[in-house]
């Protein structure tokens, strides 16, 4: 019984904070508290970022230099990802019959260094997709390709969680 009475007179001085220091204080003092963003946005970027990493590392051990991260092809990975998600299919062409050359310059990267485009779905982390890509030819041929020099990852899931991936690749 102890216990309960010690919970409710905590749970009561809490409730009661706010109010023994007025709301303009209580707001004033948390106004410079960060916000948290959602846990799904940190794994999205903490995930994409780490396929880079691993996507560098395979260079790296092939002679090819690190690539670097570039925000437009970012923007169009996710844009793709998100298209092959709303639009349920899987294709390396959008659902508005585009390639990845015009998703990389539609988010304003230059048309004459958009180099490639790897695309993935159902693997649940960095490790597993960029494993997937080194085992197919093609999509390791683009990773592997030395001419390019930058990259942006999108990754985006569906409501019941399947992750799609996109891996853009630039030469500018």
């Amino acid at each position: 019984m102890k216990r309960f009475v010690r919970r409710a007179v905590v749970t009561a001085a809490l409730i009661a904070v706010p109010t023994m220091v007025g709301a303009p204080a209580f707001a004033a003092a948390t106004a410079g508290t960060p916000k948290k963003k959602p846990a799904v946005a940190v794994d999205q970027v903490a995930y994409e970022t780490e396929v880079v990493k691993l996507t560098n590392a395979e260079r790296s051990t092939r002679g090819c230099k690190a690539l670097r991260i570039d925000d437009r092809l970012i923007a169009s990975a996710r844009a793709h990802s998100t298209d092959m998600v709303k639009n349920r299919f899987f294709d390396h062409t959008g659902s508005d019959g585009s390639n990845f050359v015009t998703r990389e310059v539609r988010a304003g990267y230059p048309k004459r260094d958009a180099a490639a485009e790897n695309i993935a779905y159902g693997y649940k982390t960095p490790q597993q997709v960029v494993a997937a890509w080194m085992n197919s030819a093609g999509h390791r041929k683009n990773i592997l390709n030395c001419a390019s020099t930058a990259v942006g990852v999108g990754l985006v899931r569906t409501s019941s969680g399947t992750p799609y991936w996109t891996q853009n690749f630039g030469r500018g």
